[in-house]
């Protein structure tokens, strides 16, 4: 069930994006023709004439991959009255950065609210500016739960045999509870080779215990078999916004660094290594269906995340993408020459192209690593 709402949530972040669209361009003169929900063809449509001239389209689409928003004259030479093309530069530099902003604004909100009931601590040690330990005001967070979380179960292992599964929370080794001070890793090195009883709580909350004898050290995929974390959750009250502003800032740089790092092992020709930090839909929605095991709260934390990466993504200067269309927009400001239609289209359809290329090559690769 998490799942299902995992992926509704998912596709609302493309329907908000589309909507910031289209409350800036309403607040600005620019008429919207039409919004749709999911793609074409169509399932349900209707115009509400709210308000006078208002005669937008709001439509219900049977592909469910989103959203989209139609405005007159959407080529930067339109010279339509209402059209986006005819409209100052201002305003279409506030139509292009308003779906980027609903993205962000999107990820403040739900952070917000994870601090103030108990968000699921961070780990950012590929961070350098900010510093690796995730950012929070001390004087008004405390911790208020940790445990140790089951990542992943490698096949025919002893914790496969024990019943362990993604999600599950493991409670004890032999009596020994694990912790931030003390690993799973080093508990169960200590009684590699041994018997041992595994306590645990599965995915429905049941408590079970199982009996399985570890591997002996050395085994490349440990003595145990798991991938594991310790999930800390940490809890603030006033500083709830600053403490998600400030995971912002931090996902933002360890975004750019996981991009940075999948350029450079390009260029140098090492597509093993960029393939580790990118991922495409099959990958999102991998991620979204293996966090729901893991409970409602580390699914909105994911959520909140995918919402600053498509802000982020959405904003830089590729074309066809809003950042692209702004970059495309200022530079022939700047040159002092037009942005015809047919220029427009022609840079925004190599652009989508390449783009196309790039999400299928993404998509090989993500399925080629789940299977």
């Amino acid at each position: 069930m998490l799942f299902v709402f995992g992926i509704f949530a998912f596709i609302m972040l493309v329907v908000l994006h589309e909507f910031g669209h289209m409350v800036a361009a309403k607040r600005n003169s620019v008429v919207v023709e039409e919004f749709g929900v999911g793609f074409p063809p169509k399932a349900w449509g209707k115009k509400l004439r709210k308000k006078k001239g208002d005669d937008t389209l709001y439509s219900l689409n049977w592909l469910p991959l989103g959203g989209f928003v139609k405005l007159k004259g959407e080529h930067d030479d339109s010279k339509l009255k209402g059209s986006f093309g005819a409209a100052s530069l201002k305003t279409k530099v506030k139509i292009l950065v308003a779906g980027v902003g609903m993205n962000f604004l999107t990820a403040w909100v739900l952070l917000t609210g994870l601090f103030l009931v108990g968000a699921p601590k961070l780990p950012f040690e590929s961070l350098s500016f900010y510093g690796k330990e995730q950012f929070y005001v001390k004087s008004d967070t405390k911790v208020i739960n940790s445990k140790t979380i089951i990542g992943a179960v490698s096949d025919d292992s002893p914790a496969q045999k024990a019943g362990l599964d993604t999600g599950d929370t493991l409670i004890s080794i032999n009596n020994v509870a694990p912790s931030v001070n003390s690993p799973v890793s080093e508990i169960t090195n200590d009684f590699a080779g041994q018997e041992v009883v595994v306590k645990f709580e599965n995915g429905r909350g049941e408590i079970q215990e199982s009996k399985v004898t570890l591997r002996e050290k050395g085994t490349k995929e440990g003595v145990l078999g798991v991938s594991a974390v310790e999930s800390v959750r940490l809890r603030s009250t006033w500083s709830a916004p600053i403490n998600a502003l400030a995971t912002m800032g931090q996902s933002t740089q360890a975004t750019f660094s996981g991009v940075s790092y999948a350029i450079s092992n390009l260029v140098r020709g090492e597509g093993d290594k960029a393939s580790e930090v990118v991922g495409g839909p099959v990958a999102t929605v991998d991620a979204i269906n293996n966090v729901s095991k893991s409970g409602l709260t580390e699914l909105i934390l994911l959520i909140a995340l995918i919402s600053l990466s498509l802000g982020i993504m959405n904003i830089l200067p590729i074309p066809a993408l809003d950042g692209g269309r702004l970059f495309l927009i200022l530079l022939f400001r700047f040159r002092g020459k037009v942005l015809t239609k047919e220029r427009e289209e022609s840079i925004n359809a190599w652009g989508m192209g390449i783009l196309l290329i790039l999400i299928a090559l993404i998509t090989i690769v993500d399925v080629g690593r789940i299977f």
